[in-house]
C-alpha cells in the first residue's frame, strides 16, 4: 500500500478510493496503481458489503498521470508486469460499480480511467487530456476503442491525435460525464450516487450494467493491442526525448 491513495469505507456501502499525491498534482506512481488495483478487487471480492467505489483526487487534481520519473525507471518491466496496465485491465474487469469524482486536471489516465466508470461527475475546472501521442506514445486503457464509440470517430481523433484538452461542460456535452458539479460539492455528490447505485438490487444492476458494457472481450482485445504498441512505442526516440525533456524541465524546477 501506500500513503498516496486513501481508501476509506464510506456510508451506504461505497469505497471512495483517494489519490492523495498533492504536491506532485497526484502524478501515480506503481505503489499508487497497485493500491487502487487492490482496492477494485477487493470491492469485488467484499459485493455483499461494497456496492459501489468512487474515485477521487484532492483539490485541483483528479491525477496528472504517469509519474515519469517512476515510469522510466520501470522501463526495465515488461509491459505485461507494469502495474499501470494490471490497474487497466482491472478497471475494465471490475464488476463493482465505479464513479468519477474529477477536479481539477485529468491528464492521460485521469481521462481514460472515466471512459470505464459508470457515472463520471467533473467541476467547471475540471480539465481531460489524452497527450499519448504528444509523448510518443499510443493511447491506452483501451481507449482507442471505447472513445470512437461513445463520441464518433471525428471527435476521438481529435481527443487522441490532437491531445486536445477540454473541459467538464464540454465533456457533458459529449456525453463522456454526467453532470458539471461546484468543486465543494463534488465528493458529496459522487458519494450519494454511488450510494444510490449501491442500493439497488444487486442482481438486477449487474445484469444491467453488463449489458450496457457489451463485449468485455472486445476491450480486453483492444487493451491487449494497445499495450503492444505502447510498448514498442516507448523504445522509439520520439518518447526518449519527450520524456527526457520532461525530466530536464522538472530538474530545473527543483
Amino acid at each position: 500500500m501506500t500513503e498516496h491513495v486513501t481508501i476509506t469505507r464510506e456510508p451506504g456501502g461505497v469505497c471512495l478510493v483517494r489519490m492523495t499525491r498533492p504536491e506532485k498534482k497526484n502524478a501515480l506512481t506503481g505503489a499508487m496503481y497497485d493500491a487502487m488495483r487492490e482496492a477494485l478487487v477487493a470491492a469485488d471480492r467484499e459485493g455483499s458489503e461494497i456496492g459501489a467505489v468512487v474515485f477521487a483526487g484532492v483539490e485541483g487534481a483528479f491525477t496528472a498521470g504517469n509519474d515519469i520519473a517512476d515510469f522510466v525507471a520501470r522501463a526495465s518491466q515488461s509491459v505485461g508486469e507494469a502495474p499501470s496496465l494490471r490497474f487497466i485491465r482491472q478497471l475494465a474487469a471490475t464488476r463493482t460499480p465505479m464513479v468519477a469524482a474529477v477536479d481539477g486536471i485529468a491528464v492521460g489516465i485521469g481521462t481514460t480511467l472515466t471512459l470505464h466508470c459508470d457515472l463520471v461527475y467533473a467541476t467547471p475546472r475540471a480539465l481531460f487530456r489524452m497527450p499519448f501521442v504528444d509523448l510518443g506514445l499510443v493511447p491506452e486503457a483501451g481507449s482507442s476503442y471505447l472513445l470512437p464509440r461513445r463520441i464518433g470517430t471525428a471527435k476521438a481523433t481529435e481527443l487522441l491525435m490532437l491531445a486536445e484538452p477540454f473541459g467538464g461542460d464540454e465533456a457533458v456535452r459529449l456525453g463522456l460525464a454526467n453532470a458539471v458539479v461546484p468543486a465543494d460539492a463534488l465528493v458529496e455528490h459522487a458519494l450519494a450516487q454511488g450510494a444510490k447505485l449501491a442500493a439497488k438490487p444487486r442482481a438486477a444492476l449487474a445484469a444491467t450494467r453488463a449489458l450496457i458494457r457489451g463485449d468485455h472481450a472486445a476491450v480486453a482485445a483492444a487493451m491487449d493491442a494497445e499495450a503492444q504498441a505502447f510498448d514498442a512505442a516507448l523504445r522509439t526516440p520520439e518518447a526518449q526525448a519527450a520524456f527526457r525533456a520532461f525530466l530536464d524541465k522538472g530538474r530545473a524546477r527543483a
